[in-house]
């Protein structure tokens, strides 16, 4: 284990990213955990006002991820204030990510639906930061051999095909297969081969006088969509607590 955590962690200089992902998501739980308590009423917990404002936790989170991401970039790779930065930052990066979706909708909608996507995207963060971890590199950088890296065509070649693929299956409605396509090659050449989502800009473009084509892009979207909606959102639920049900407290903070 120690040879391991050696060559794999501290000799390529991952630490530091080991340290912000961790503390990325250790301050997420942490975070939803104590407001599903204020939520309910329960324990010491209470929100944070001055006078009649109410200062939501996005707050000193831009101002951590602020701080700790200066002193990364002034600290190098290596040694404890590079360590120390790391977590600063993750933390920070942590409590913005938690209000994802208020940034996105400028309005307090953090157990409303529109919430969910602040679990989303702290997902999704983590997936794609843990994939650099474990060495993926983007655009098919960490795919090239010694002589390719030397060969500047063929490395540019490489990383603008990918991008091109990943920007390609954006353009047809797969966001989530376009990023990691971007980390890991040729898994965006699924989205950019298969159909388009009907709301995508791609079938708004090329299906508009092909009904056939937007029929079935409707078909595999509606699959799609009660395959994956449910449990996507069970686990979301679990993960981050459930929106509100009732109107009327739809925007209430918690």
């Amino acid at each position: 284990m120690g040879d391991w955590w050696q060559r794999n962690i501290v000799e390529p200089g991952k630490l530091p990213l080991l340290l912000a992902l961790t503390a990325f998501v250790v301050t997420f739980l942490v975070t939803r955990l104590v407001t599903r308590l204020i939520r309910a009423g329960r324990g010491p917990f209470r929100n944070i006002s001055s006078g009649s404002v109410h200062i939501h936790h996005v707050v000193p989170g831009i101002v951590l991820t602020v701080v700790g991401g200066f002193c990364a970039v002034a600290g190098g790779q290596r040694g404890f204030g590079s360590a120390l930065a790391a977590v600063v930052f993750g933390v920070g990066a942590g409590l913005v990510m938690d209000e994802f979706a208020l940034i996105l909708h400028l309005d307090d909608v953090y157990w409303s639906e529109d919430g969910r996507k602040s679990v989303e995207v702290v997902v999704l963060t983590t997936a794609l930061v843990g994939l650099l971890l474990l060495g993926y590199a983007p655009f098919g950088v960490n795919d090239l051999n010694q002589d390719e890296m030397q060969n500047r065509g063929a490395a540019l070649g490489t990383i603008g095909g990918n991008f091109l693929v990943a920007l390609l299956a954006l353009y047809k409605g797969k966001a989530k297969t376009a990023l990691f396509g971007v980390v890991i090659p040729f898994v965006a050449l699924f989205g950019a081969v298969r159909l388009a989502r009907p709301t995508s800009p791609w079938a708004r473009r090329f299906y508009r006088r092909r009904p056939r084509a937007r029929a079935r892009a409707l078909l595999r979207s509606y699959h799609h969509d009660r395959r994956w909606l449910g449990p996507s959102r069970r686990f979301q639920d679990w993960l981050g607590g459930a929106p509100d049900v009732e109107p009327a407290r739809a925007l209430e903070r918690r």
